[in-house]
C-alpha cells in the first residue's frame, strides 16, 4: 500500500531460481580454553548445578503427583505437573548469556525454564538489588516464609525464594507467584524477566512478539525469547506471530532511529512429539524444524539447529543471535534439539514410543554428559558433583514442607479472585517521553475538516442535517484516539489496512499523517497474531489499540481473546495489567461471513469489558474511557452508524475530553408504560418503534441504550420497569444465546414483582445474514417491536400482526433450530 514501495511486471516476472542459503545444523565445537574464558571455572561449575536443580524439582513433582509422597513429605497435588525431565540443558543453557531485561515466555512445560532464567538473574545480580526485588515482591510475603530457611547470604536466600515461590505458585498458594491463579502452567515472575508461561500451545508466540513490538517502539533494552515446542509449528498464530515478526516494513518503512526489527527469537524446544503425536516422520513433513525459516525471509529467520543436550552450545547460539536482534536484524529461529524422559504429564505412559528409543537418549542424558565434561576438563570431581547434588536435595527439602503447609502457605478466598479480575486503574501515559508525532494537530487535514463539521446533527427545526456537514461517529472515535495518542507515547495502533487506507471505515484517516510508522502501521492479515501481539504489549507497561475490522474475524483471533486478553490480569493476581482495546465493527451488506453481532459471545468470557456506543456523543466519551483505563476492552463499532450524527445530547458532541461513566445506561426517552433497552443500532429502530406507538397508539415507552455489555449497572433498567411493569429488549445478535437473555433474566429476578408481563428479548433472525438486499427479513425492524408489545404486552387497536411472538411460532423455530 505505501506509494514509495513500487511492485512492478518486470522485477517479479523475471525468470530466475530462488537460491536458499544453507542452514546450519549442530555445528558448536566446544573448546574448553575458550569457554573457561569466557565463564570461568565457578560459572561452568554453576551451569551444572542449575541443571541439576530443575531435574531435582521435577522429579519431586512427578513422584508427588504419582505417589503422593516425595522425602517423606505427604502432599495430594490435584493440578498438572508437566515435566521437562531431559530438557535441562536446554534452559540453562538459553538462560547463561541471557540479562535480567531479556523477556522469555514458556509454554505449560516451563517449569525449568523459570528456575534457569531466575538462577541466571540470581548470578548476575548484586544482593542489594536482589534484596529490593525480594522485599517489593507482594509485599514481601514469599520472603516472610522462605526467610525462615537456613541460608548463607542473600544469593542463597534468594535462590530458596524462587525455588519457593515457584513451587507455591504450582501448589496454588497465596505465597506463589502469583498467587496460586496460574499455577503449574501459568507462572512467571517478571523481576527477572521470566514473562507469563502459556498452557496454549504455541500460545506465547504471538504475545511474545508483541513484547518484542514494545521493546522496539518505546526503546527499551534486552531482546525477547517464545520458548515453544516442535508441536507448536501446526498452529496458526505461531506461523502468523512469525510473519507479524518479519515484516520488512521494520527497515524499510520504519524510522531508522527506532533500531530495526523487533528483537524477537523463535526457540522451538525440539523435543520431537506434541504430546503423543511424533512431529519427526508422522505429524509435521519438514523433517528437520529449522528448515521453516527459509519460508518467512531471506535471511531464512538466521535459522538453525543447535544441540540442546550441551547446554554450552545453547549458550553459544543466543548469544550470537542476541547480537543480531539487538541490532535489528531480526527475526531469529533456534531449533534447540532435546528430548523429554518423562511423558507429556505423569499420566502419560509414553505408549506412543519405545523403551529403546526412550533408553538410547538416557545414554546421554545432558546432567551425565555435562558431568563427564565437568570432570574431563579438570574443572570438578566427581566427589564435587556428587556434593552439589546433595546441596540441591537439601536445599528443597524445606522448600517442599513450607508449600505444602496449609498453615504457612494458605490459598486466596473466591473474594480475591472476583477483586482482581479488573484492575479499574486509571492512567493517562505509562512513560514520560514526549509522544513521537510528525505534525501539529493545527496542520493536520482530518482536524481542519472536523473543525468545519457541525457537532450536533439537527437543526434549528429538529431535522437532520446532510451527513457530509456533520460531526459523525467515526470522527467521535478519531478525536478520542488522537487525545491519546499525543498523550501516551507508548499507544501504538496495527492491524489491517490501518495506515494510508485510514482505516477500512474512515476511522483513522488523518493519522497517517500525524504518526510516525511505529506507532500505526499495518499489520499482515493474521487476526490471531494482531490481538496476541497486542497482549504483549499491554503486559509489558504499553497502550495498544487493535483492529480486526469485522465482527466475524474474532473466529481467527478466538484463543487470544478468550484465552490470553480475557484472563491474563486474574491469573496474574492483579500483578499485570491489561491496557488493551479490539475495536471491531458489527458490519451489514456483505452476508454471512461479515455480518455477525457477536457481542453475546464476549460478554459470555470472564475478565473482558464490552463496550458497544451507538452515538457520537458516546462513542468518542466511551473511546476515552477505554483508553484510560488498564483493563482488556472489546469496543463494538456499528458500520451502520459511522456516518450518523449526534441526534440525542444537545449542543452535540464536546470538542474538549470527557468520558462516559463506565456500565451506565442512557436514558433516550422517557415513558410510563413499557421499557425498551437496546444494545448498537438497534436504538434507532427503538427510538422510531416508540415514537410509533405514541402517536398511532398512545403507547408511551421508555428507551434505554445501555451501550455497555460488561460491566452494566442493571440499577437503571430495574427502577424503570418498576415504573412501566414492562421490559423490551433488542439487539442485532441473533435472538438465540443473546446476551439479551442474560439481562432479562436478571431482571425478572431483581423486579418480578413489578412486572405486569414476562421480559421479552428482539434479536436478529437465528439464521445466516442474508444478502443486503434482503436485510430487512434478518435484523430487527419496527414492525417487529410494534409485534412484540402487541402479542406479549398488550393489544395495539387496528394493528395486524405478524405473528413472530405467538407461542406456536416460538415453538417452531426452536424445535427446527432457526
Amino acid at each position: 500500500m505505501p506509494k514509495n514501495l513500487m511492485v512492478t511486471p518486470e522485477e517479479v516476472r523475471k525468470r530466475a531460481t530462488l537460491k536458499i542459503d544453507p542452514i546450519p545444523l549442530n555445528q558448536y565445537r566446544g573448546n574448553t580454553e575458550e569457554e573457561l574464558a569466557r565463564y570461568g571455572k565457578e560459572r561452568l561449575l554453576r551451569i551444572y548445578y542449575d541443571m541439576r536443580t530443575i531435574r531435582e524439582f521435577e522429579s519431586m513433582l512427578d513422584a508427588i503427583k504419582k505417589q503422593g509422597a516425595w522425602e517423606g513429605i505427604k502432599y495430594d497435588h490435584k493440578g498438572p505437573a508437566h515435566l521437562s525431565i531431559g530438557q535441562e540443558a536446554a534452559a540453562v543453557g538459553q538462560a547463561l548469556n541471557l540479562d535480567v531485561e531479556d523477556f522469555i515466555f514458556g509454554s505449560h512445560r516451563s517449569h525449568g525454564e523459570i528456575l534457569a532464567k531466575c538462577y541466571s538473574a540470581i548470578w548476575k545480580l548484586d544482593e542489594q538489588r536482589l534484596r529490593e526485588v525480594m522485599e517489593g515482591y507482594l509485599d514481601g510475603e514469599i520472603l516472610a516464609v522462605v526467610d525462615r530457611i537456613p541460608h548463607t547470604d542473600v544469593k542463597d536466600l534468594a535462590e530458596n525464594f524462587v525455588l519457593y515461590g515457584t513451587l507455591a505458585e504450582i501448589f496454588a498458594r497465596k505465597t506463589g507467584f502469583n498467587r496460586g491463579l496460574g499455577g503449574s502452567m501459568h507462572a512467571f515472575f517478571v523481576p527477572f524477566g521470566v514473562m507469563p508461561n502459556n498452557a496454549i500451545v504455541g500460545g506465547s508466540a504471538d504475545i511474545a512478539v508483541g513484547a518484542a513490538l514494545y521493546k522496539r517502539i518505546n526503546r527499551k533494552p534486552g531482546i525477547v525469547i517464545a520458548n515453544i515446542g516442535d508441536g507448536s509449528t501446526g498452529c496458526g498464530p505461531v506461523w502468523e506471530a512469525m510473519m507479524l515478526a518479519s515484516m520488512d516494513q521494520y527497515r524499510k518503512l520504519w524510522p531508522e532511529e527506532v533500531g530495526g526489527a523487533p528483537p524477537m527469537l523463535f526457540n522451538f524446544f525440539n523435543n520431537f512429539y506434541a504430546m503423543g503425536g511424533q512431529t519427526f516422520g508422522e505429524t509435521m513433513g519438514y523433517q528437520v524444524l529449522a528448515r521453516i525459516g527459509a519460508g518467512v525471509n531471506p535471511e531464512n529467520m538466521h535459522a538453525e539447529r543447535v544441540d540442546g543436550y550441551n547446554p554450552l552450545a545453547v549458550a553459544d547460539a543466543v548469544a550470537r543471535k542476541k547480537e543480531l536482534l539487538l541490532a535489528g536484524r531480526g527475526p531469529v529461529l533456534l531449533d534447540t534439539v532435546t528430548y523429554r524422559f518423562s511423558g507429556h504429564s505423569p499420566s502419560d505412559a509414553s505408549s506412543y514410543r519405545t523403551e529403546d528409543e526412550v533408553k538410547r537418549w538416557e545414554k546421554v542424558d545432558p546432567l551425565k554428559g555435562y558431568a563427564d565434561y565437568l570432570v574431563k576438563h579438570g574443572i570438578a570431581t566427581p566427589e564435587d558433583l556428587r556434593k552439589l547434588d546433595e546441596r540441591v536435595r537439601q536445599k528443597l527439602i524445606p522448600v517442599v514442607k513450607l508449600a505444602t503447609d496449609d498453615e504457612v502457605s494458605p490459598r486466596v478466598p473466591g473474594t480475591f479472585i472476583e477483586s482482581v479480575m479488573f484492575s479499574n486503574d486509571r492512567v493517562d501515559r505509562f512513560d514520560d517521553r514526549e509522544p513521537e508525532v510528525l505534525q501539529s494537530l493545527e496542520e493536520n487535514p482530518r482536524v481542519k475538516s472536523i473543525r468545519r463539521k457541525e457537532r450536533f446533527g439537527l437543526d434549528a427545526e429538529g431535522k437532520p442535517l446532510p451527513k457530509t456537514k456533520v460531526f459523525q461517529l467515526r470522527d467521535a472515535i478519531f478525536e478520542a484516539l488522537v487525545h491519546r495518542f499525543l498523550e501516551d507515547p507508548t499507544m501504538a495502533a496495527w492491524g489491517e489496512e490501518n495506515r494510508d487506507w485510514g482505516g477500512a471505515f474512515g476511522v483513522y484517516r488523518g493519522l497517517t499523517e500525524l504518526l510516525p510508522y511505529h506507532r500505526l502501521f499495518n499489520a499482515p492479515i493474521s487476526e490471531g497474531a494482531i490481538v496476541g501481539a497486542g497482549v504483549g504489549y499491554a503486559i509489558c507497561g504499553g497502550r495498544a489499540v487493535v483492529e480486526l475490522m469485522y465482527c466475524d474475524f474474532m473466529g481467527r483471533a478466538g484463543d487470544e481473546i478468550f484465552n490470553q486478553m480475557a484472563k491474563w490480569q486474574a491469573m496474574s493476581a492483579g500483578l499485570l495489567r491489561m491496557p488493551l482495546v479490539v475495536r471491531v465493527s458489527v458490519g451489514n451488506k456483505y452476508g454471512a461471513q461479515h455480518s455477525q453481532e457477536w457481542s453475546s459471545l464476549v460478554a459470555h468470557i470472564p475478565g473482558l469489558k464490552v463496550m458497544f456506543p451507538a452515538t457520537p456523543y458516546d462513542a468518542k466519551g466511551m473511546m476515552n474511557l477505554a483508553l484510560r483505563g488498564t483493563d482488556p476492552v472489546i469496543f463494538f463499532e456499528s458500520q451502520l452508524l459511522y456516518d450518523v450524527g449526534e441526534y440525542f445530547v444537545p449542543g452535540g458532541v464536546p470538542e474538549g475530553y470527557y468520558e462516559i461513566p463506565e456500565g451506565q445506561p442512557a436514558l433516550r426517552k422517557e415513558g410510563r408504560d413499557l421499557t425498551i433497552a437496546t444494545v448498537g443500532a438497534s436504538l434507532y429502530k427503538a427510538v422510531e418503534a416508540a415514537s410509533v406507538l405514541e402517536s398511532r397508539f398512545g403507547v408511551s415507552a421508555e428507551v434505554f441504550d445501555l451501550r455497555f455489555i460488561v460491566p452494566l449497572d442493571l440499577e437503571p433498567i430495574v427502577e424503570s420497569v418498576k415504573k412501566t411493569g414492562r421490559l423490551l429488549l433488542v439487539s442485532e445478535a441473533v435472538e438465540r444465546g443473546s446476551y439479551l437473555h442474560t439481562i432479562a433474566s436478571k431482571v425478572q429476578d431483581l423486579a418480578f414483582e413489578y412486572l405486569d408481563a414476562p421480559v421479552v428479548v428482539i434479536g436478529s433472525r437465528n439464521w445466516i445474514t442474508p444478502a443486503a438486499e434482503m436485510e430487512s427479513l434478518f435484523f430487527p425492524q419496527v414492525d417487529w417491536i410494534l409485534d412484540a408489545v402487541h402479542e406479549r404486552f398488550f393489544p395495539l387497536e387496528g394493528y395486524t400482526p405478524l405473528g413472530m411472538h405467538a407461542p406456536e411460532e416460538v415453538m417452531r423455530r426452536y424445535r427446527e433450530g432457526v
